[in-house]
């Protein structure tokens, strides 16, 4: 069994980073300093037995950019050069193999109301949003299908308004201005999680009418090749309007 690691504080300028790291991580220092910045430094970085690091690139540079001088460090020297060497692959590569689940990423999303999540990379423009667009949704084949189950949902049902409620009554009590109150409940109707399943259900069930103007609003997605695609389950928001700005394109 491992012995049991131990976190200690090294200055930055006896931290080595490792001479042919594969690893590109520019792009994501920034955001990696701004989590520094908001949450401390609770990650530590791993280096081995002579101090070369074995997983922490992009924290050692998101330090440096903060202007720290020391950062936590757990040493794991019980592991060989070729352990080591294939640790630093092993610890990129398998991090590429989780994917987000984008409904319960949008509640959490939804949540947190005091910080900005896109100084974190979580933005309607980024490349999470980008990915996910473009590796799990296509307009032009094979969308998901949805199968009829039951009876037609209750408007309620399709979706989750009770934060937005929560958000517009106390922008109504505020002392603000009237401007500021429109403004700010409109931004508080985002908080509102939709129930695509339901939303999928109740289309089935609707007016021609009230099928066009979901359609329109991109609460379902037709493929001209597939007929009605009844449903995405799991879609963000910010996803559907990137959707609905390329049908109108």
């Amino acid at each position: 069994m491992s012995k049991k690691l131990q976190i200690e504080y090294k200055p930055i300028s006896e931290i080595i980073p490792y001479s042919n790291n594969p690893r590109v991580n520019d792009e994501a220092v920034k955001y990696v300093a701004e989590s520094i910045k908001q949450f401390g430094f609770i990650n530590p970085i791993l280096l081995d037995a002579n101090g070369v690091i074995m997983a922490g690139h992009t924290r050692l540079k998101a330090a440096k950019q903060l202007g720290m001088d020391e950062v936590p460090v757990v040493y794991v020297d019980d592991l060989d050069e070729e352990q080591a060497r294939a640790f630093r692959l092993a610890d990129n590569k398998t991090a590429e193999f989780a994917e987000w689940d984008a409904a319960l990423l949008e509640q959490e999303l939804a949540e947190i109301l005091e910080l900005d999540m896109s100084l974190f990379g979580f933005d309607g423009d980024s490349t999470l949003a980008d990915d996910m667009l473009d590796e799990k949704y296509s307009l032009a084949v094979n969308i998901p299908q949805y199968e009829i189950t039951g009876e037609c949902p209750k408007i309620s049902d399709m979706m989750d308004d009770a934060k937005s409620k929560e958000l517009i009554s106390k922008i109504e009590q505020s002392n603000v201005t009237d401007e500021e109150k429109a403004f700010l409940i409109e931004a508080a109707k985002r908080h509102t999680v939709f129930n695509y399943r339901n939303i999928a259900e109740y289309y089935a069930h609707a007016s021609e009418e009230m099928q066009r103007l979901m359609e329109q609003s991109a609460l379902v997605i037709i493929d001209v090749d597939n007929a009605i695609a009844n449903g995405y389950a799991a879609l963000m928001a910010d996803v559907l309007d990137m959707m609905e700005d390329d049908t109108d394109a």
